[in-house]
């Protein structure tokens, strides 16, 4: 069962997310608003994926999240945002993006693709309408991915 961290300042999105994770099978490791609570979140239940919305409490940065995450190999990155443009711009660690509003099928299956992307480098179709595979993904897997 696949580890989640959760890092989401609105709490009715990350508490949907959480439950329907939970529904279709996977371990959520918590739920982080800012930085410094999903490092310590990592530290203490080194979770697989990582579900990362662009913008956090206080004006803090996902990509700021990634950053310190990545470190770890193999952990799948998520972003989650409103403003697909400014990740691809500026996201140097994550595997894909998923725009909102999304439906939760939509979430389930860009996680799949993430975890594929970060276990073997690549990932297959269908993907959905409102996800993007990122750049990096190529790059930090030495791959290509499908699609």
């Amino acid at each position: 069962m696949p580890k989640v961290l959760i890092v989401e300042d609105e709490l009715i999105i990350a508490d949907m997310a959480e439950e329907m994770l939970i529904e279709h099978g996977y371990e959520v490791c918590g739920i982080a608003r800012t930085i410094a609570e999903a490092v310590a979140l990592d530290r203490r239940h080194t979770p697989d994926l990582a579900i990362i919305d662009m913008r956090l409490a206080d004006g803090e940065a996902g990509t700021e999240v990634a950053a310190r995450l990545s470190k770890r190999h193999g952990l799948g990155v998520l972003y989650i945002t409103g403003n697909m443009a400014q990740v691809i711009q500026t996201a140097v660690d994550g595997h894909g993006c998923l725009s909102k509003p999304y439906h939760g099928a939509e979430l389930l299956r860009s996680l799949e693709i993430v975890a594929s992307i970060a276990a073997t480098g690549s990932a297959a179709p269908p993907f959905p309408r409102r996800f993007q595979i990122l750049a990096t993904a190529a790059t930090t897997s030495g791959r290509v991915p499908h699609g």
